[in-house]
């Protein structure tokens, strides 16, 4: 019976208590309402303050005002917002003001501390908002620009916080606070420091760089020590990103050259238009959209999936054809066809110039391909993960076909023993068709992939026709193996240089030293058993 007249008693003093906060916090925002009713910057930046004390729901829209010159008063001290489109509202209730406008009414002053206190009160607004999308951004606004004057907001929604990472972003804004601070001491500086060594960033760098030139003894002693962990921590996280980007270039590397490992390593053909190849499968995938573009919109998010098999179809139909009518007759005199594959770029590059034009084309990225995440230190693009992702997939469907089908296997035996392969009964001129052809259509694939991170022109291909015959020299003629160490080597090899030696003076080194390794080792990592077209 007593449990339950307490239970009664304590009902009665919350609803007591709930009915009696309500005015109270009515009565609140009503008194600093008037102070903006004022000429004295002094009076309207305490009514900034004492607005933003109250919690209310309507202190975000009056501060905004404020901010924006839109907030006006009467000689009664009435306060009123202004619409853009000229209507009044009541700040006190947000509903439009009935009726003409009020006379004499005049805008509320508002000057840079005023200003200043306006973005400190809404920072104090979101810091409480039960959104925590906006808490996080206020923050992480915060941290970046610490106002010890904002330090007992922080500390109280510090205290009222339970999501972790809001929480820790908090306990560095306030850390960056407390080392802003002039006259904090020298035991709260060093734990302010250890929070900001933990964050481990560049915006972190700047605090400590600070701590360490205008400390005391020991404050700057523990902001040199975090700097030089700062830095070991950024120089790990600078190579991974490095290894990455590596990653990256020698899977668009890989692309690249592995449709011309095919060709030239089971018919021995340098075909210096392997490039335009590429080039076909990126226009192919700007064609693609614009289509979608304009007359399916929606498609749009698909519109990489449905350029793919088309861009291997133009690509591969385009190189089947070139095989047909001229490198056919140019078997066994390798400079030969490498002239008349040249001439073949020049042709295919000026028939795109004269359908699509000189400039560079516009490719848009899907959806899924757009933005960045950061996992720890890595920024990494969803692009580039994609195209990582995409390299591996063609790549095994290309193993898969090789090892397989019936083209693999009459591929590898022609590559072999290409006399004992037609003895059996293979019709090697076809072989040499569709392998061209194959390896034509995957360079219009590698088109597709590459048109997300580069500029789709008549020149594209030139760009990579060189990196590939390296990938593929230096990885072993027609082995598909070494075209995947040998791209991801050459990718890797070249970003980890370009921070040490310039982006240059890297892919000379990196050429020098596959030269130095064809001396030692001429047929590659793996070299390819077999021999080369005859006539």
């Amino acid at each position: 019976m007593k449990r339950l007249v307490r239970a009664i008693a304590l009902l009665v003093c919350m609803v007591i208590q709930g009915h009696l906060s309500q005015p109270a916090v009515a009565d609140a925002v009503d008194d600093s309402l008037a102070g903006f009713a004022s000429t004295s910057y002094a009076d309207i930046e305490k009514a900034v303050a004492a607005l933003a004390a109250t919690g209310d729901p309507a202190a975000t829209a009056i501060l905004a005002a404020l901010a924006d010159g839109r907030l006006a008063y009467t000689a009664d001290k009435a306060v009123f917002i202004k619409n853009e489109d000229g209507t009044l509202l009541t700040a006190r209730t947000g509903e439009p003001l009935a009726g003409e406008a009020p006379f004499g009414l005049k805008p509320v002053k508002v000057n840079n501390k005023v200003r200043r206190a306006v973005d400190a009160a809404m920072g104090q607004l979101t810091l409480s908002s039960t959104d925590p999308a906006q808490r996080l951004a206020s923050a992480e606004a915060a941290f970046h620009a610490p106002d010890p004057a904002q330090l007992a907001p922080i500390e109280a929604a510090l205290a009222k916080e339970t999501d972790p990472r809001i929480k820790t972003e908090l306990e560095q804004a306030r850390a960056a606070m407390i080392l802003a601070k002039a006259d904090a001491s020298d035991n709260d500086k060093v734990a302010a420091i250890a929070i900001l060594a933990a964050r481990g960033d560049q915006d972190a760098k700047s605090f400590l760089n600070a701590a360490a030139n205008q400390g005391s003894g020991r404050v700057a002693e523990a902001a040199n020590a975090a700097l030089a962990k700062i830095d070991r921590t950024l120089a790990m996280w600078s190579a991974a990103q490095s290894f990455y980007y590596g990653l990256s270039l020698g899977s668009v590397l890989l692309l690249a050259a592995i449709g011309l490992a095919i060709t030239f390593g089971v018919m021995g053909v340098i075909n210096m238009a392997h490039g335009e190849m590429v080039m076909l499968g990126a226009y192919t995938t700007f064609v693609v959209q614009e289509a979608i573009r304009n007359h399916a919109p929606f498609l749009f998010d698909y519109s990489l999936l449905i350029a793919t098999p088309l861009a291997f179809l133009v690509a591969g139909g385009v190189g089947m054809a070139i095989e047909r009518t001229v490198i056919r007759y140019l078997y066994g005199r390798p400079l030969e066809t490498l002239l008349a594959t040249f001439g073949l770029s020049l042709f295919l590059q000026q028939a795109v110039r004269s359908i699509f034009g000189p400039t560079n084309l516009e490719v848009g990225n899907p959806s899924w391909m757009s933005g960045a995440f950061d996992l720890g230190g890595l920024t990494l693009t969803y692009n580039r993960m994609w195209i990582i992702v995409f390299a591996f997939v063609v790549f095994t469907v290309l193993m898969l076909v090789l090892r397989r089908t019936s083209l693999g296997l009459q591929m590898r035996a022609v590559t072999q023993n290409r006399r004992m392969a037609a003895a059996m009964g293979i019709r090697t001129a076809w072989v040499d068709t569709l392998t061209f052809g194959l390896g034509s259509g995957v360079a219009g694939i590698a088109g597709v992939a590459l048109s997300q991170i580069d500029n789709v022109s008549p020149n594209l291909g030139q760009s990579y026709i060189i990196d590939s015959f390296m990938v593929v020299v230096f990885g072993g003629v027609g082995n598909l193996w070494g075209t995947l160490v040998g791209a991801l080597a050459l990718g890797v090899a070249n970003k980890v240089l370009e921070p040490v030696a310039g982006a240059v003076l890297g892919k000379i080194v990196v050429l020098v030293l596959l030269v130095l390794f064809i001396q030692r080792k001429p047929r590659g990592l793996f070299p390819q058993k077999g021999r080369a077209v005859e006539s």
